[in-house]
């Protein structure tokens, strides 16, 4: 998928089992007494619930449905509109108290008990087949389900009695007499009885073959008493030191892959190392090599080391889908097609397969012609007889009929087989006769035929479109140029002015007087600072601390210098205040204030601008004075920027998927991009200038526009705009 790097595992397994899920919930068990804070659904397969322990900081519970769940304090981007199933978290889950965490039986089930001042609360994880994470009230009734589904023996969905699905062994309860009845009852081999009828796994189920020295594949029911006893011994060891020990296990593929991960100190070093994991264990695993084993603090940092990385690009990951649904990016666009084409050959395939099928079974019909008739006479009178009712009742014990459908006056007969047997089954209808039966399926092998054709008519369609697309995109990629997206919903920064400084750190500006309110009453925390030019009417500033940007490897098929960002929201790392920063990016940030001010054509070649804390910046004024809207007053001392430059640089880039234009000082997205612009002051209007730039790059002329300082311009390239 273009756009994240697909970090997981190729080797590793990534579906939790129930010696897992155990391990899980006693680390969770750790958690009790924190609080629930926010719910975040960033993608339809991931629930990320953000607890907050008293004292210490806060995890995110990261749920991956019919996969896993761990926690988490790696950084992850958000959607900025909460999913209808996060919002109903939210609603009843804020602030509530952990107050149990429990793994029903030894299942993959996790049951979560919550508490707060209306009474107490479940939050049900289901990690087998799809997976499920239901929300229940102190009744244990649904309150709301991730994933509505009805089984044979429960159905989940709003307003109903949650149950939980039949029991499986718990091997925590087994004994010699039901192991003893467990091997002699199977008639597979050792491996597959563990695994399936014991319930441990195949992971554990060989663990315990290589603890107890018996080969996995020997008969279950042959095993001699001395094995028996080995078998039970291994059992009850593996169950032992997975309720005793505390840390986990991690191997690795070979010796140098440890030696790159004991090399790694901080994330993004051991993201890349991880690519050579291939298990993680809460317990000792004696068929895996013990050289290619590291000791881990706990599971959950297991699964955070070999899926944060990707666990995490959940959001990016579902920003890139909306595009595939709207078909308007180059690469998604190709996997649109490429999609297409597989579920057109699909489709040819089982209209191929239905009309064989029914061509054979008319076929048959004629074959057995006084078989097919002989039944028919003989249910017709039945049925003249008695109701269809009762003649549903009697036709159990006849072996050449199987059910009845009296609403579609049909029934289901068999024809014999080889040996005379009942064989196949076909549909016949009571009021027609057997050569219209045999008709009947003719006529529908014939439909399917023509539904074929039709198919490869639009397979053939496809593949030519797919060819055009390809060549579309290689034209696109050698001319350096990015498709841009039209989008729904834009970026929340982009409402207003926007820049990068040095170190990824965001800068916002307001647009008008509305905007210039915005960003002092919403986006203007007590850990950023406030930027304005020394002029009156220019744009309120604020440079943010936690929030910008941070590059991504990896990307493919992007043209050459276009550089790949995601939004984070964990910059300035031990800085308390955007004050502590360094001074060159207080520096940076007066410089793009000032261009985006009124200075900008005023003809001056350099300009001076200040910033103050947040708590400098005021509506009160004093008695008998007014303010318009987008003013404020500012009140103490002022930090000043002098004889600062009236000009900015311009990249392109990829934010979380997205192409855009990105602006910022010079020196800054020089040293970032290494297809670029210089803009000044000058004599070109800046609808000229964005209308270059977005035909030579491929971006949207709106978003080329809005990046532009207010005023005309003069371009000085290195290598953006071209020949």
């Amino acid at each position: 998928m273009k756009g994240t790097v697909d970090t997981r595992p190729s080797l590793m397994r990534d579906q939790a089992s129930s010696f897992d899920v155990a391990r899980i919930v006693r680390e969770l068990s750790g958690m009790i007494g924190a609080r629930a804070r926010k719910a975040y659904q960033p993608h339809y397969e991931q629930i990320v619930i953000r607890l907050r322990p008293t004292g210490t900081p806060s995890s995110d519970l990261v749920i991956v449905r019919g996969k896993r769940l761990y926690l988490s304090q790696r950084d992850r981007p958000m959607p900025s509109q909460p999913s209808q199933f996060a919002m109903v978290l939210r609603k009843h889950m804020n602030n509530s108290r952990l107050i149990a965490v429990e793994q029903l039986g030894f299942d993959r089930i996790i049951e979560m008990t919550f508490e707060h001042g209306s009474g107490r609360l479940y939050l049900i994880i289901e990690l087998f087949r799809d997976g499920n994470v239901l929300l229940l009230d102190e009744n244990k009734v649904i309150i709301q389900p991730l994933t509505h589904a009805k089984y044979a023996s429960r159905t989940l969905k709003r307003g109903v009695e949650y149950v939980a699905p039949p029991s499986a062994v718990d091997p925590r309860d087994m004994n010699r007499e039901m192991l003893n009845e467990l091997l002699d009852d199977s008639q597979e081999d050792l491996i597959r009885t563990l695994a399936a009828r014991g319930n441990l796994g195949r992971i554990y189920g060989s663990a315990v073959c290589a603890s107890a020295g018996i080969p996995e594949k020997i008969p279950a029911n042959s095993l001699d008493d001395v094995q028996r006893d080995n078998l039970e011994s291994a059992i009850s060891s593996l169950l032992d030191e997975l309720i005793e020990s505390k840390g986990s296990k991690m191997w690795f593929d070979e010796e140098k892959a440890i030696k790159i991960w004991d090399e790694a100190t901080d994330i993004p070093s051991r993201d890349e190392a991880a690519s050579g994991i291939t298990e993680i264990s809460p317990i000792q695993l004696d068929y895996l090599d013990e050289k290619l084993m590291v000791e881990i603090p706990s599971l959950c940092d297991g699964y955070d080391y070999s899926f944060g990385a990707y666990d995490a690009a959940a959001f990016i990951r579902r920003e890139e889908e909306k595009l595939i649904d709207s078909g308007e990016d180059d690469q998604v666009q190709q996997a649109k097609l490429d999609r297409r084409a597989i579920q057109q050959k699909t489709a040819i395939d089982k209209f191929i397969a239905r009309s064989a099928i029914s061509q054979e079974l008319g076929k048959a019909i004629q074959e057995n012609w006084s078989h097919v008739e002989e039944i028919m006479m003989q249910f017709k009178q039945a049925i003249e007889q008695d109701t269809w009712q009762d003649v549903a009742k009697k036709v159990r014990s006849v072996v050449w009929i199987d059910r009845l459908d009296p609403k579609k006056q049909t029934f289901v007969a068999f024809l014999p087989d080889e040996e005379g047997e009942p064989g196949a089954s076909i549909t016949l209808e009571v009021n027609k006769s057997v050569h219209q039966n045999a008709q009947r399926y003719f006529e529908y092998a014939q439909t399917q035929k023509d539904k074929a054709k039709g198919a490869e008519n639009a397979l053939l369609n496809t593949r030519q479109s797919h060819a055009k697309e390809e060549k579309r995109i290689a034209k696109d990629v050698a001319a350096g140029k990015v498709r841009f997206a039209k989008r729904s919903k834009r970026f929340w920064f982009e409402k207003h002015r926007w820049a990068m400084l040095p170190g990824g750190h965001l800068l916002i500006g307001g647009r008008d007087a509305k905007g210039n309110d915005a960003i002092v009453k919403k986006h203007l925390t007590s850990n950023d600072i406030y930027v304005h030019a020394d002029l009156h009417g220019a744009p309120s500033c604020s440079l943010k601390l936690k929030d910008g940007f941070s590059a991504i490897s990896g990307m493919s098929n992007m043209p050459e210098g276009v550089v790949s960002l995601q939004i984070v929201q964990n910059l300035g790392e031990g800085c308390e205040d955007a004050r502590d920063l360094d001074e060159t990016i207080h520096a940076e940030a007066a410089q793009i204030a000032t261009c985006w001010s009124r200075a900008w054509g005023s003809g001056g070649a350099a300009a001076t601008a200040f910033h103050v804390r947040p708590s400098q910046v005021s509506k009160k004024t004093e008695s008998g004075e007014s303010l318009g809207r987008g003013s404020f007053v500012v009140r103490g001392t002022r930090n000043w920027h002098r004889n600062l430059p009236l000009e900015i640089g311009i990249g392109i880039c990829v934010i979380n998927g997205i192409p855009l234009p990105i602006c910022g000082t010079p020196k800054t997205i020089s040293e970032h991009f290494p297809r670029w612009a210089k803009i000044s002051a000058g004599q070109e209007k800046k609808e000229s200038v964005a209308n270059r730039i977005a035909k030579s790059t491929g971006l949207a002329q709106d978003d080329v526009l809005s990046a532009l300082p207010p005023g005309n311009c003069s371009v000085e390239d290195y290598n953006l705009i071209g020949s």
